[in-house]
């Protein structure tokens, strides 16, 4: 009865709905993927669970559309991380204006989509996935913190959470990106839904342990 209610505790905020709609989207496209590559007798089971998973994306796209503000307080609340070295502090601000550029370019793209601004969204959603793709990149290069083993132990192992979370992330990014960069293009739909279920339910797990506290959303 306990994890019910916390359960339903956690889906009564925005993020962590919005954790749940990304861990399951992912697990629909992992277990789609597979069903539709690896099991023709369940194939429209999967392609079922490849659109139920699309829908899942598209919704997260359209509460992100509410999401510049809370990042744009937290950019401005961080200001220049006057309390950590300067390597430190050029990742991080380098790495939140990626993530505050991202939001408008999603919308326009977004909107492209629905038609309601006629230009074309291919271009903007590259635009918006490059940026993530430099947000992960500038966190993966973020470095591990420094300090008394003990005190700090707890604290390299979130760091080492987040970092294969931003690997599986980064992952997909490049996937998304236009044909000829790396990878994108390439992966199956399975193997997009792994990386996405890996990243989501480590990111699921930071969160429990940590209490919920604010962070960006991501696709």
């Amino acid at each position: 009865m306990a994890s019910l209610s916390g359960l339903a505790s956690a889906l009564e905020s925005y993020r962590g709905r919005d954790r749940l709609i990304r861990v399951l989207g992912y697990c629909c496209q992992l277990v789609g993927g597979v069903l539709v590559e690896q099991c023709p007798a369940r194939s429209e089971v999967g392609t079922r669970l490849l659109v139920v998973s699309t829908q899942l994306s598209h919704c997260r796209t359209i509460l992100r559309l509410f999401d510049d503000l809370a990042m744009f307080v937290y950019t401005k609340q961080y200001g220049l991380g006057a309390q950590e070295d300067a390597f430190v502090r050029c990742v991080s601000v380098l790495g939140n204006l990626a993530d505050q550029l991202y939001y408008p370019c999603e919308h326009v793209a977004w909107a492209a989509d629905a038609r309601v601004l006629h230009v074309d969204s291919s271009r903007w959603w590259t635009l918006s996935t490059t940026l993530w793709a430099l947000s992960l990149l500038l966190g993966v290069a973020s470095p591990l913190p420094r300090g008394k083993r003990r005190a700090m132990e707890a604290q390299m192992q979130s760091e080492a959470l987040s970092l294969l979370s931003n690997l599986a992330d980064l992952a997909n990014a490049v996937h998304w990106l236009p044909r000829g960069v790396l990878w994108a293009g390439r992966f199956p739909p399975w193997l997009v839904g792994l990386m996405g279920t890996i990243s989501s339910i480590l990111s699921m797990y930071q969160a429990a342990r940590a209490g919920g506290q604010a962070e960006a959303t991501t696709p």
